[in-house]
C-alpha cells in the first residue's frame, strides 16, 4: 500500500527515480525498493518524500479506491506514455481528495451530473448540433450572453474539473473520463483561458453529443462545433457580426476574444460555421493570420494578452463549508487542499484573499 502511494505520487509529481533520489538524498534504488515494498521508509524520509513531491504526509496513509474508465483523451492528443501516466497519476490524486470531501458531506452538496432530458435523440446535421448546445444553455440557464467562468458552470452541474500542468508541452489536448460514477473532464492548468474554455465545451460535447450523432457526422468536428455554438450562440453572432461578411478586422476579433472567451480563431470558425464568412474569406483569415507574428504566428500565438486562465472553485469552497460546519477539523482541510496548516490559517484569517485555491 506504502509503495503504491510513493509511486503514485512520484508519478503524478513528474519525477523519475533517480530525479526523486537527488532531491531527498537517496538513491533510485532505494526510492525503488521503497516502491516495491522491499524496504520501509523512516518517518523523517516519509517527510523528506512528502516535500519533494509537494504533497502532505498524510497522503500517503489513504487508502483511495479511484478507478478511472472510459478514459478518452482529445483524438488529436501526442502525448506519450510517460506523459500520459504522469496526467493520469495526477487527476487520481486529485479525485483521491473530491472522494475524501465526499465521503464526510452531505450527499445533498455534490450534485451527479445528467444530460438534459429535452436533448435531440438523433441528430442528422451539425445545424442540429447548435440547437443541441442552446437546449443545454437554456437548461442550465445561462441565457445568450458570454459565460463568465465556464469552470464553476460546469462543477455547479456536477461535471468535475481537473486542472493538470502535466500536458506534455501542450501536446495535450485534454480528456474526459468516468471515476467511481463521478464525470470528470481534464484540462491543463497552463493554458490560456480560451483554450481550457473551448476544451471544456468539447468534451461536454462528447458528454451529451456521444450516441445522438447521425453516421454520416464526424463526432470531433461535432463537439468542435458544439463548443463554439456553446460558447458563443447563434443568435448572437449574427448580431455582433452582421449576416454577411467580407472581413473581419483583427482589432474586433480581440474584443470579442476578451467579452467571449473564444479566441480570434475561434470567431473565425464560428463566422464561417454560420455562413457570415464564406470559404473563400474563410480562407483570406486563415492566410493572413499565417503570415502574422515573429516566430510564431497568429496562427499559433494570438496577439495581445492572452484570455485570462480559470480556476475551478466548488471543491475549496466545500472544504470550507465543511470546516465552517464542523465536518472536518483545520488539519483534514489543509490536507485535501493540498497545503501547509499555517497557510490555512493564515487564509481563514483573510490574510491571503485573493490566493488561488490548489484544487
Amino acid at each position: 500500500m506504502l509503495g503504491d502511494r510513493i509511486k503514485q505520487g512520484r508519478t503524478a509529481a513528474g519525477l523519475s527515480l533517480r530525479d526523486l533520489a537527488q532531491l531527498v538524498g537517496l538513491s533510485a534504488m532505494a526510492i525503488s525498493k521503497f516502491e516495491r515494498e522491499q524496504l520501509k521508509p523512516s518517518s523523517e524520509t516519509l517527510l523528506r518524500l512528502a516535500k519533494a513531491m509537494n504533497v502532505r504526509v498524510e497522503y500517503f496513509f489513504r487508502q483511495p479506491a479511484i478507478e478511472l474508465s472510459e478514459v478518452e483523451f482529445r483524438k488529436h492528443s501526442k502525448l506519450s506514455t510517460k506523459d500520459e501516466e504522469k496526467a493520469l497519476a495526477d487527476v487520481r490524486e486529485q479525485l483521491e481528495r473530491w472522494l475524501e470531501l465526499e465521503a464526510v458531506i452531505p450527499v445533498s452538496w455534490p450534485k451527479a451530473f445528467l444530460p438534459p432530458g429535452d436533448l435531440v435523440g438523433e441528430l442528422a446535421t451539425y445545424e442540429d448540433v447548435e440547437v443541441q448546445a442552446d437546449r443545454v444553455r437554456a437548461t442550465w440557464q445561462l441565457g445568450t450572453g458570454p459565460i463568465r467562468n465556464l469552470m464553476d458552470k460546469m462543477e455547479e452541474e456536477g461535471i468535475k474539473v481537473i486542472l493538470t500542468p502535466h500536458d506534455g508541452e501542450k501536446k495535450f489536448d485534454g480528456l474526459v473520463a468516468k471515476a467511481n460514477d463521478h464525470t470528470v473532464v481534464v484540462v491543463g492548468k497552463d493554458w490560456p483561458g480560451d483554450r481550457q474554455r473551448f476544451t471544456l465545451a468539447h468534451e461536454l460535447g462528447h458528454l451529451v453529443l456521444h450516441g445522438r450523432l447521425a453516421a454520416s457526422l464526424d463526432e470531433e468536428r461535432a463537439c468542435n462545433r458544439f463548443a463554439g455554438a456553446f460558447l458563443a450562440p447563434k443568435s448572437e453572432v449574427l448580431r455582433l457580426l452582421g449576416e454577411s461578411r467580407s472581413w473581419l478586422e483583427p482589432q474586433e476579433l480581440y474584443l470579442l476574444k476578451r467579452d467571449w472567451g473564444l479566441s480570434m480563431n475561434g470567431w473565425i470558425y464560428r463566422a464561417q460555421d454560420l455562413g457570415v464568412l464564406n470559404r473563400a474569406a474563410a480562407r483570406r483569415h486563415w492566410d493572413f493570420f499565417a503570415q502574422q507574428g515573429e516566430g510564431r504566428t497568429w496562427r499559433e500565438l494570438e496577439p495581445g494578452e492572452p484570455y485570462p486562465k480559470e480556476t475551478p472553485r466548488r471543491f475549496e469552497q466545500l472544504v470550507y463549508r465543511a470546516l465552517a460546519e464542523d465536518l472536518i477539523g483545520e488539519s483534514k482541510a489543509a490536507e485535501l487542499m493540498g497545503m501547509q496548516l499555517s497557510k490555512l490559517r493564515a487564509r481563514r484569517r483573510m490574510d491571503a484573499v485573493d490566493a488561488p485555491g490548489c484544487h
